[in-house]
């Protein structure tokens, strides 16, 4: 049997959504909002009749109809940590959807999204590796203060996703693998992905690791520290910094990295500093990971939207080539990844689990 299932994945401004049957993409689109249109909500969740009705039209303007289908699946919010895999959407995990710190990214929307279609039409709603994803060994853990442990939100998703196709263009499950998968976009995270598990990585939303297009990444605790009690910023300041305005944003007052990249090979010596400077910082990273596996590493993978750019990958290959052979997969495929993850389930592979929160 072909199952037919949507897909979709909210972002701040707008939201992708993908229409399959079985992993054969049906149609694909975006419904993106405007300043003034978002404005008219007070919070995030309060978005979530609008968007979804612009969704079902976008649809019904193709000649799919969103009530048609056989599962649902959405984009998994920053809620309680769990392990990995594909998760009913139930009544625990809608209210910290919409309750919990998790109303205050657009992701979640996705999973309300699947939930509200799938009581509607009594048909299967998933969400697949949600950011929130927790599989680190207990000294990955472990910080210098107790009570405060290192946190974990990164692009479970997208890597998991790359890291079983590598798996299967060479042969293998990816449950025998040891791989280093960084993922590069808006945020960077580096994962080490050790026989299924990510055993350690770095919180890509909160602060840890390389400084991307985005956010600042790690800090010395003291310039923070200080920043904070200058009374130059705001609280507000301050967290836009870790992940909305730091990192090459703030150096170049640009977040597109098509123009960094332009202006790296134009000489400009800024964005050859900036630009040299975040893949220097991915392949220390990465470095790191491959401490974290004893330096038992059977593949690098680099994916995401850099792993677009030649020259951005080259910088890292040569730091990071001693370690393993480098794989590139460009881009972020997560409307297939979402939809991988609700077939196993349909498909008998694996067993949908309970957020328990």
């Amino acid at each position: 049997m072909k199952y037919k299932i949507v897909c979709i994945n909210p972002g701040s401004t707008s939201t992708k959504v993908g229409v399959f049957e079985d992993e054969k993409l049906i149609f694909e689109g975006t419904v993106r909002h405007s300043k003034e249109e978002l404005d008219q909500f007070s919070a995030i969740t309060d978005q979530a009749d609008m968007r979804l009705a612009l969704i079902t039209k976008l649809l019904a303007d193709k000649g799919i109809d969103i009530d048609s289908m056989d599962a649902y699946v959405g984009r998994g919010g920053i809620i309680s940590p769990l392990e990995s895999g594909v998760y009913t959407v139930n009544d625990k995990m809608v209210h910290d959807l919409k309750f919990t710190k998790a109303a205050n990214h657009a992701s979640c929307l996705g999973g309300l999204f699947a939930k509200t279609l799938s009581d509607r039409n009594n048909k299967p709603c998933f969400v697949v590796d949600p950011v929130v994803v927790d599989e680190r060994i207990d000294i990955a853990k472990v910080s210098g203060i107790p009570g405060y442990d290192r946190s974990c939100v990164f692009h479970p998703l997208n890597q998991k996703a790359v890291a079983r196709k590598y798996a299967k263009e060479n042969g293998k499950s990816y449950f025998d693998c040891r791989l280093i998968v960084a993922h590069m976009g808006g945020g960077i995270t580096v994962g080490a992905h050790e026989y299924g598990k990510v055993i350690d990585v770095n919180d890509g939303f909160n602060g840890e690791g390389p400084f991307s297009p985005e956010r600042c990444g790690g800090m010395q605790a003291d310039t923070i520290i200080k920043m904070c009690f200058s009374g130059d910023y705001t609280k507000k300041d301050m967290l836009a910094f870790v992940n909305k305005r730091g990192g090459v944003s703030a150096h170049m007052n640009t977040n597109d990295m098509r123009e960094v990249e332009r202006l790296y090979l134009a000489g400009d010596e800024m964005a050859v500093l900036i630009f040299s400077a975040m893949a220097y910082n991915v392949a220390k990273e990465i470095g790191a990971m491959s401490a974290v596996m004893n330096g038992n590493v059977e593949a690098i993978i680099l994916t995401g939207g850099l792993a677009y750019s030649e020259v951005f990958t080259k910088m890292i290959i040569e730091r990071v080539k001693f370690i393993a052979p480098v794989t590139i997969y460009p881009g972020e495929d997560e409307l297939l990844a979402l939809c991988q993850g609700a077939l196993r389930v349909l498909h008998g592979e694996e067993k949908a689990r309970e957020y328990q929160g």
